[in-house]
């Protein structure tokens, strides 16, 4: 979506506009992909115009690095040639930098003309041929609105017709920057708010859904996420927890401080509250503590197409999606007697109105929730599996491991901020 903002230009008129450049593909001299640019770091200078002194890219595996003006060799719609080096190291913000998208969109200054308060929406680097160097020579602001609309006019202004500019003097609006993070994936977006300040990272998580929020939080490593979450306050934290799977829920509280992790759980609805006390009475590293307790379930007497059009559910993570679990009545966890598992595959092959009773595996040994990781994983490497179903002493389902649960465990605590070693490609 536009909104009304000015389009990037090539590099023959050497102006870009920032905003317009986020996710734009890097690639090195061969043509061969880089990264996607995410910010542009800029420095802020007294009475010249403010320079624009590298990219910020993300390299896989979500890695966000610092690409110097001097390695670009061309900025073009849709792409950006770098001479080919990139140094890997993790980047960090210096004390006299500003990223342009997370920190300068949406911040309020005035024009020096009139005092008119404005929003900046963009930011317009051209490239200086005598210096070599990139300056922010333009800035795309809207004026507020009075009426229904939140901003009124826009206008594109030189830099030095802006006071204030490149200081924050008050609360700052998230809309232009919400705009640039609305297609990231969950673990891309915890990615981001590790590296924006700590204001910026509480403003965007308050403009989050609750959805949204649930599935960033269960990407963050557990340092970020419990200090967002005691920042929020908690009748947010309570409405984003009804969001999150079970099994990360229960992380969550585990790592909070236990009276909020107790006020939390006395403010979830009861049913709720049930499924998080019993994960919470098992251990980190056991097949109870790492389970989630809503698997697709199904009665025996229910159809290939009931299953089929379970599985279906787009809200439902593959790795579930991949069994339905047969069991008696009630079919909520702890049901009763446990049956069987009905796999994806087998489903497909199988005609509608067939039983899911007729098609389930019963030779697949399901697990108790005091049973280690090891044992566990070993489970999962012997049949192959995606998903293992976990039951207690009376043969009644309590939940299912996940693999991606499994490799979550099996990492070390710290892998979402673990840094690789310093590598370069090209020559």
């Amino acid at each position: 979506m536009n909104r009304g903002y000015p389009d990037p230009v090539s590099q023959t008129t050497s102006r870009v506009y920032v905003a317009r450049l986020a996710g734009t593909e890097v690639f090195d001299p061969q043509g061969d992909p880089v990264g996607k640019v995410r910010d542009v770091v800029v420095a802020m200078r007294s009475g010249r115009a403010p320079l624009a002194l590298g990219l910020v890219i993300e390299v896989p595996p979500r890695r966000r690095i610092f690409m110097p003006m001097s390695r670009i060799t061309s900025i073009e719609p849709g792409q950006v040639i770098s001479t080919g080096k990139v140094d890997l190291q993790r980047f960090r913000q210096r004390e006299n930098e500003l990223l342009s998208i997370a920190e300068l969109l949406d911040r309020k200054v005035t024009l020096s003309s009139d005092n008119t308060t404005v929003v900046i929406g963009d930011l317009a680097m051209e490239w200086q041929s005598r210096t070599r160097d990139w300056h922010v020579t333009r800035v795309f602001v809207r004026k507020l609105s009075t009426g229904f609309r939140r901003y009124g006019e826009g206008l594109t202004v030189d830099w030095n017709q802006l006071n204030e500019f490149g200081q924050q003097t008050e609360a700052q609006a998230v809309d232009n920057l919400m705009e640039q993070y609305a297609e990231l994936r969950a673990a891309d977006l915890a990615n981001v708010l590790r590296e924006l300040p700590d204001a910026r990272r509480l403003d965007v998580a308050r403009e989050l859904d609750d959805e949204r929020l649930a599935d960033v939080l269960e990407e963050l490593p557990e340092d970020d996420r419990v200090e967002l979450v005691q920042q929020l306050g908690i009748e947010r934290v309570v409405d984003v927890v009804e969001e999150m799977d079970p099994d990360d829920a229960a992380d969550l509280l585990k790592e909070l401080p236990e009276t909020a992790a107790q006020e939390i759980i006395e403010a979830l609805e009861p049913e709720d509250a049930e499924d998080l006390k019993r994960l919470l009475s098992y251990g980190d590293y056991t097949a109870g503590g790492m389970m989630t307790t809503e698997p697709v379930l199904l009665p025996p007497d229910a159809t290939v197409a009931e299953a089929l059009a379970r599985v279906r559910n787009p809200e439902i993570p593959p790795s579930l999606a991949s069994q339905v679990y047969v069991v008696r009545s009630p079919l909520e966890t702890p049901t009763g007697k446990y049956l069987g598992v009905a796999h994806f595959q087998r489903l497909l092959r199988e005609p509608p109105s067939t039983l899911v009773s007729a098609v389930i595996d019963k030779d697949l040994e399901p697990v108790g929730p005091l049973s280690p990781l090891s044992t566990v994983a070993r489970y999962f490497a012997t049949y192959n599996l995606v998903a293992l179903p976990v039951v207690d002493e009376a043969g009644r389902l309590l939940g299912a491991v996940t693999v991606d649960d499994l490799v979550d465990h099996m990492l070390p605590e710290d892998w979402r901020q673990t840094d690789e070693e310093e590598v370069q490609y090209g020559s």
